[in-house]
C-alpha cells in the first residue's frame, strides 16, 4: 500500500474545499473531494471528486466506503461543507435552524463517526473541522450559524479528548472573512420584520464590505496544510484578523469586546 496520505474533504467544490484539495494535491496528498452535485462542480486535476450529501447517513456511508475501497485508508477527514442564515434570530424558521444544523453539526458528526472506525484500526488519523471566528464571538442577524460554530468548537475538544487514546487529533481550523462567495450563498431569513429592517440593512452593508476585502481561501487551505503537517494545536485561526479577535476575546475586558464588536458589525 501507498505511504501517501490519503485526505476526504467534504464541501470541496468551491470555496474553501476546493482551495484546500488543490493545495493538499500539489503537496503530494491523495485527495478525495465531495459536493452535492459534483457534476456541477469545478474538476480540479489530481481530485476525486464525489456525491455526497452530508445530511443523509446513507450517502456519508457510502462515499466513505468508496474512499476505502479506493485508497484502502483515510489518514485525514476535512469536514468543510456547510451553510449559513443571514436575518434576525426572530425573523429566522425553525425548519431554518433545524436544517443549519443538520449540514453544520450533524453533518459533522456523521462524517467523523463514519471514519472513526477505520482510523481506530489503524490507531492514526486527523480530523480537522472547519469553523469559524463566529465559533468563539457573536455574529448578530446569524445567531444560528454562529450557534453551530460554537456548538463544532464544543464538540471537537471534546472529541478529541476521546478519541486521542487511538492516536488521532481533532482541529479547529478557525478563519475570519474569506472571500468564498458564502456570503453570497447564504440564505435568507423566512421572514421580514420592519422592528429589524433598519439595522438589519447596515449589519448587511458591513458584512458585504469586509467579505469584499477579505483575503482568498488559500490562506485557509495553508492553515489546513499546516494542521496536517506541524506539531499539532488545537485551535488554528486563520491570518492576523482571526488571531487579533482569538486575543480580544481571551484578554480584554467584556465590555470593551462588546463595543469593538457593535462597531464591526454597524450595529451603532
Amino acid at each position: 500500500m501507498s505511504d501517501q496520505k490519503v485526505v476526504l474533504i467534504t464541501g470541496a467544490s468551491s470555496g474553501i474545499g476546493s482551495a484546500t484539495a488543490e493545495h493538499l494535491v500539489s503537496r503530494g496528498y491523495r485527495v478525495f473531494g465531495t459536493a452535492r452535485w459534483p457534476q456541477k462542480a469545478a474538476t480540479t486535476s489530481g481530485v476525486s471528486l464525489l456525491p455526497l450529501d452530508v445530511t443523509v447517513a446513507a450517502s456519508v456511508s457510502h462515499v466513505v466506503q468508496a474512499v476505502m475501497d479506493a485508497a484502502g485508508r483515510i489518514d485525514v477527514l476535512v469536514n468543510n461543507a456547510g451553510l449559513g442564515v443571514f436575518g434576525a434570530f426572530e425573523e429566522t424558521s425553525i425548519e431554518q435552524a433545524q436544517a443549519l444544523f443538520d449540514t453544520n453539526v450533524f453533518g459533522v458528526i456523521r462524517t467523523s463517526q463514519a471514519v472513526l472506525p477505520h482510523m481506530r484500526a489503524r490507531r492514526s488519523g486527523l480530523i480537522v473541522n472547519v469553523s469559524s471566528v463566529q465559533g468563539f464571538i457573536p455574529a448578530p442577524y446569524a445567531a444560528i450559524y454562529s450557534s453551530t460554530k460554537h456548538a463544532l468548537e464544543g464538540l471537537s475538544e471534546s472529541l478529541d479528548h476521546e478519541v486521542r487514546q487511538f492516536g488521532i487529533r481533532v482541529v479547529l481550523v478557525e478563519p475570519a472573512f474569506t472571500r468564498t462567495g458564502f456570503d453570497a450563498n447564504s440564505v435568507t431569513a423566512a421572514t421580514r420584520l420592519d422592528a429589524y429592517a433598519e439595522e438589519r440593512s447596515r449589519v448587511a452593508a458591513a458584512l458585504a464590505a469586509s467579505f469584499q476585502a477579505a483575503p482568498e481561501p488559500r490562506g485557509v487551505a495553508e492553515e489546513i496544510a499546516r494542521a496536517i503537517e506541524a506539531p499539532y494545536r488545537l485551535r488554528r485561526p486563520v491570518g492576523s484578523q482571526a488571531k487579533l479577535v482569538g486575543r480580544l476575546r481571551r484578554f480584554m475586558p467584556a465590555g470593551a469586546v462588546d463595543r469593538q464588536l457593535r462597531k464591526v458589525f454597524a450595529l451603532e
